[in-house]
């Protein structure tokens, strides 16, 4: 990770669960991150943390709604001005929402799309151009998915998730081949975690926290730290390897 010292990432959805502990590692590893989110406050008192922990990096806050393309553009234009551009942009922000197909409500679909699906466009090609514009040839762009991504559960609450994950594993391949022809040494991951203990379940199951909490009793979970570990072991590849997908589940996790 020496190399990555200094050097600026973005994680979206850097508030809470994942994202902070993504935001976290890497600041413990030197580099500048910009975490962002619609609660900026979490991120300030993770920021706090850091400084208190004698970290060598620095955990920048940044409001954002990534439901709004202007919040995003803006978000990146400060980035140019304040720490010349993004060197990793890691796209973790994501959610889902109770809307089966056959009685879901468009908006809740819409607003899983625009998160799930347009943002992290947006934020993929923003990063693309800061890197590009400043001939940055060693970027890395790494997209958390799901394992909800590979296989379809017998679920209806997730079928449009799941949708909205399959979409982000096309994008990242498709991101690996524009790269490519681009001729550009610019590297593109997918990491899909299988069950993490995070306030994921606890949102989707919103009017049923007894079964929220059941879910991840059941068996032992990934931690979000394990999900940072690999975001670190991503990073840490010599510029010539490229980790197409990395599918991590719990030993006790059956599909």
């Amino acid at each position: 990770m020496d190399r990555w010292k200094g050097r600026v990432a973005l994680v979206t959805g850097a508030s809470v669960g994942i994202g902070a502990a993504i935001a976290k590692s890497l600041v413990q590893h030197g580099m500048k991150v910009v975490g962002c989110a619609r609660n900026v406050e979490q991120i300030e008192k993770l920021a706090a943390e850091c400084v208190r922990s004698g970290f060598s990096g620095t955990l920048i806050p940044y409001k954002c709604d990534l439901s709004v393309e202007d919040d995003m553009l803006s978000m990146f234009s400060w980035i140019k001005v304040q720490h010349q551009g993004v060197d990793v942009c890691i796209n973790n922000a994501g959610l889902a929402l109770p809307e089966p197909l056959l009685s879901g409500k468009t908006s809740g679909w819409r607003t899983m799309m625009d998160v799930n699906v347009i943002a992290l466009s947006v934020c993929t090609r923003e990063a693309y151009q800061s890197m590009k514009e400043r001939n940055i040839d060693d970027g890395h762009i790494i997209n958390i998915n799901s394992m909800s991504g590979h296989r379809v559960v017998n679920n209806a609450d997730i079928h449009f998730y799941t949708a909205s994950k399959y979409a982000v594993t096309a994008l990242t391949e498709g991101l690996r081949q524009e790269l490519r022809e681009a001729k550009t040494h610019i590297r593109a991951t997918c990491i899909s975690p299988g069950l993490v203990e995070t306030e994921f379940a606890y949102r989707l199951l919103s009017k049923n926290q007894e079964k929220a909490a059941a879910t991840y009793k059941s068996i032992k979970c990934l931690q979000a730290a394990d999900i940072a570990n690999a975001v670190v072991y991503v990073l840490s590849a010599p510029p010539h390897v490229q980790i197409g997908d990395i599918e991590i589940t719990p030993v006790e996790q059956s599909m």
